[in-house]
């Protein structure tokens, strides 16, 4: 029903943004929250309504390209909505593609919920359609100098942790993350969790 929204983004949380169009406040579920700027005015969302006999759900992306992989993950028997936003949150999108191209299975497994069996149907569903995968997906520089203080979280990465929990990540996965997050340069949300993906993947 939807292509996609030109609003406001409002609020920010760790597994979901609202988007406000003309009034209206739309809660769509994204795969990094923090990678959408609240001050941006307007951003433009794409979406994917998802019509289940106990919901409606809206998820969003940056780009169409972004949304046709998603729902080339949702094609996949096993693979949800929730799976699928976990599998592209990491914006290693390109490595992904070559996952399934090469028959990496482990690769595949380390994302939340994905074990052999679903990681083994990925590449045997896909493996044919990989053209269609390919980039256009591009990472942000991670940059910042400044000091960090290795005894505190600061409220940008205690953000991040929370949104790798939302993503379905194990309690045991995001300690050992944030003890490596804690050790880096100040970063912005978007960017701790662009990077703790990468460690866990």
């Amino acid at each position: 029903m939807y292509e996609y929204l030109i609003g406001d983004v409002t609020d920010v949380q760790p597994d979901y943004i609202v988007v406000e169009v003309q009034g209206v406040g739309y809660r769509v579920q994204v795969a990094n929250p923090y990678s959408f700027d609240i001050n941006e005015t307007p951003a433009k969302v794409y979406i994917y309504q998802a019509v289940r006999e106990d919901a409606i759900s809206l998820f969003g992306f940056h780009s169409s390209e972004e949304k046709k992989l998603f729902q080339k993950l949702l094609n996949v028997s096993g693979i949800g909505p929730k799976s699928a936003l976990a599998i592209l949150a990491n914006p290693d999108h390109q490595g992904l593609v070559e996952a399934i191209a090469n028959n990496n299975v482990s690769y595949i497994t380390k994302f939340p919920g994905i074990g052999k069996k679903t990681a083994s149907r990925i590449i045997i569903e896909l493996q044919d359609k990989i053209e269609a995968l390919l980039p256009t997906f591009k990472l942000e520089p991670q940059i910042s100098n400044q000091p960090v203080n290795d005894d505190q979280l600061n409220p940008e990465l205690k953000d991040a942790l929370a949104a790798l929990k939302a993503l379905g990540y194990t309690e045991k996965d995001v300690k050992r993350t944030q003890k490596a997050l804690i050790k880096e340069p100040p970063m912005s949300t978007d960017q701790y969790l662009r990077h703790g993906l990468s460690l866990l993947n």
